[in-house]
């Protein structure tokens, strides 16, 4: 059996300093001894209307995800941008927690805290007792009906499917089960580029500048085999000039053997008599001019390379 001191201690710890006005109640703290630590000057701090952080200072973000499910009641569970952060998938830093509650709850949203009602309550993955998460595929869809950038969305699904936190399927999936169809155009848009062969954000931006530049559209994403064999799967293609475009990112080549497969890919196709233009997710935004000159340049120089054949990405 543990002391009050142990169970106090292990509270504390577990929920990084942040309790719930019943929690501190049952700790042996008055009414008075509560409102004393929390007057202004006080040793406590008011984080949510009954939430409190037995500290002063700045709150940290695992401070606010506790405080957020406290509030919210069980059952709750933190989705949104806040999850996807908490499973390591890039997307854009908001300031607010979205939390997910039953559709009979009656707790409104407050402060840095946003209310989700649902009759599809997730799964939830744990870091511990104290902080519950949605899963991957269900924080990309959430998040996803908040964004209003192509580009945004495009990054979240990108660095979810790539990172191997869940699968296209599994986004769409989640999707399909949604029983509203408005506010997820750009996700679907995301997903309809995936299916047609576009399969990171930034060949996504490749997509929409060649489609803004009046220079002929190039297959993307196809398989190309030499004599039969196997080749490259380049991000944009045309067999007319034996032109590829390849969107090289750090982001995705962290490890030596990454980069050194990517060297072993272009020596492949520049053997085979392809003329292969690499470009970076930033000069594709600063750059773009230039990519376009570049790739107008190659198209006009180049000529077909009658061993290399061509599969299309499936539709």
């Amino acid at each position: 059996m543990w002391s009050d001191k142990e169970y106090a201690e292990w509270l504390l710890a577990s929920q990084r300093g942040v309790l719930c006005r019943a929690q501190v109640l049952s700790l042996g703290v008055t009414a008075h001894g509560l409102a004393w630590r929390i007057r202004q000057g006080g040793s406590w701090q008011r984080l949510l209307p009954g939430v409190y952080l037995t500290v002063t200072g700045e709150p940290t973000q695992a401070q606010r995800e506790v405080a957020a499910l406290l509030y919210a009641g069980q059952p709750s569970i933190i989705t949104g941008t806040a999850a996807l952060l908490r499973h390591k998938i890039r997307c854009p830093v908001i300031a607010t927690v979205d939390v997910l509650v039953p559709a009979g709850r009656e707790r409104a949203s407050r402060d840095f805290v946003v209310m989700h009602r649902t009759r599809r309550m997730p799964r939830s993955w744990t870091v511990d007792q104290a902080l519950r998460y949605a899963l991957p595929a269900r924080a990309v869809v959430d998040t996803a009906a908040a964004l209003t950038g192509l580009a945004d969305a495009r990054a979240v699904v990108a660095s979810a499917v790539q990172q191997g936190r869940c699968t296209v399927d599994q986004i769409a999936a989640e999707l399909r089960n949604r029983h509203r169809a408005a506010g997820y155009a750009l996700l679907r848009a995301v997903l309809a580029e995936i299916a047609g062969g576009t399969m990171s954000a930034a060949e996504g931006d490749l997509r929409d500048l060649i489609a803004s530049s009046g220079l002929p559209v190039p297959f993307y994403n196809p398989a190309l085999f030499l004599d039969g064999k196997f080749l490259a799967r380049p991000d944009a293609w045309w067999p007319q000039a034996a032109v590829a475009v390849e969107v090289d990112s750090r982001e995705f080549h962290l490890l030596p053997e990454d980069w050194e497969q990517t060297m072993r890919r272009h020596r492949r196709m520049s053997a085979a008599g392809l003329s292969v233009l690499h470009v970076s997710p930033r000069q594709l935004r600063t750059e773009s001019r230039q990519v376009l000159a570049d790739i107008a340049a190659a198209l006009h120089a180049g000529r077909p390379a009658p061993r290399v054949t061509m599969r299309r990405s499936a539709a």
